[in-house]
């Protein structure tokens, strides 16, 4: 399965992006699936994640509230809508996808990775 994520870009404290990240295969082929980010400097980490059903989602405390992920099994994608964004959510971030179904937090639990978008947060 490869992925490629899109949606990155320069936007202003307050303001809000959409991420999408469109899968080669039927994401219904896949188990859980989620969103990490990596910001200069620092290690990749959780943000969100989705079961393969969309009936459970998981988001790291930071952006509970303010991000919503969702997936759509017909047309392959997986999304993440963010909004009140803050400098620090500035970052790359990247779609991944495992064959597990199960919900994880865990990088090393995914297998399929997209290739990152940027997202800028001015203050």
């Amino acid at each position: 399965v490869q992925l490629q994520a899109s949606g990155g870009g320069l936007v202003q404290a307050g303001g809000s992006l959409r991420l999408s990240c469109a899968a080669s295969e039927r994401t219904i082929s896949v188990g859980a699936m989620g969103w990490f980010r990596q910001a200069p400097g620092k290690e990749r980490e959780f943000v969100a994640a989705i079961s393969w059903n969309t009936d459970s989602t998981f988001y790291t405390e930071s952006v509970k509230g303010r991000a919503t992920i969702s997936r759509d099994n017909a047309k392959n994608m997986l999304l993440l809508q963010m909004s009140s964004l803050k400098p620090e959510d500035t970052a790359v971030y990247y779609c991944a996808a495992r064959t597990g179904l199960r919900i994880t937090r865990n990088s090393y639990d995914y297998y399929y990775w997209g290739q990152g978008t940027q997202v800028t947060v001015s203050s």
